[in-house]
Formats: C-alpha cells, sequence, structure tokens
C-alpha cells in the first residue's frame, strides 16, 4: 500500500486483520431451539418479571445465524434480546410437561435475571 507522507509516497504494509460481524434485528427475530423443559422454567420466570413490570436482558448461547429476518443453517455464537412489557412473546412446545417444576432451577434463572449480567439459561440444579 502506497501511504502520502508529506510530498512523498511511501510503502506501508498493511495489516489485516479478520473482523467478524453480528447483527442488530430490531423487531421480529428467528425463534430460538430450547429443549422444552428448560424453557418451562424460563417462561415461569420471564413471566413473573413481566408482571412485575422488570425489564431485562436475555441472553443465550448457540444462536441461529441470521440473514434478514431469517434463521440460517449456520450456528451464531451469543445472542442477547432486551424484554419488557412491551415485548410479544410466544413459548411454543413440543409436548405438555410431564415432570414437576424444579424450584431451584427456577430460582437459580430467577438470580441470573436480577443480575446485571441478564438472564441465561443456566443447568438444572439437583434438588436436595
Amino acid at each position: 500500500m502506497r501511504v502520502r507522507w508529506g510530498h512523498r509516497f511511501i510503502d506501508a504494509a498493511v495489516e489485516t486483520q479478520e473482523v467478524t460481524m453480528g447483527h442488530l434485528i430490531y423487531g421480529v427475530a428467528p425463534a430460538i431451539d430450547i429443549e422444552d423443559r428448560a424453557l418451562e422454567h424460563l417462561r415461569v420466570v420471564i413471566v413473573t418479571k413481566l408482571r412485575r413490570d422488570e425489564s431485562f436482558s436475555f441472553n443465550w448461547d448457540n444462536e441461529p445465524d441470521v440473514s434478514g429476518d431469517d434463521a440460517i443453517n449456520a450456528p451464531g455464537l451469543h445472542g442477547t434480546v432486551w424484554i419488557s412489557k412491551a415485548s410479544s412473546l410466544y413459548f411454543s412446545f413440543d409436548s405438555a410437561p410431564t415432570a414437576a417444576l424444579n424450584p431451584h432451577w427456577i430460582m437459580a434463572l430467577m438470580e441470573e435475571a436480577n443480575s446485571n449480567r441478564g438472564l441465561r439459561l443456566v443447568p438444572e440444579p439437583e434438588r436436595p
């Protein structure tokens, strides 16, 4: 690459760096695949926070990558959405719940939602 330096040109080495691109999606975004049991516990936490008029971020890993408003088969890395009382949410399950909810998991998820990190799915703790 030739760079002008005062009245003369010099050759400069150009350092290339890989640039990764994310997506900011306003409005409708692709669905997030979450196992039914985990989604049932997340639903309890999300609905509880919204009933209390509490907004929060929801973060997840292994998000489907996007192209416009469409999910594509290439996996992304991380995703975040802001959830508030103005959010339109739809929970869809492949099957009806069969096991009782784990109150310890709900408490762990609620602690995440109340933190400055926001809600993130954490592994289900064993019942004592």
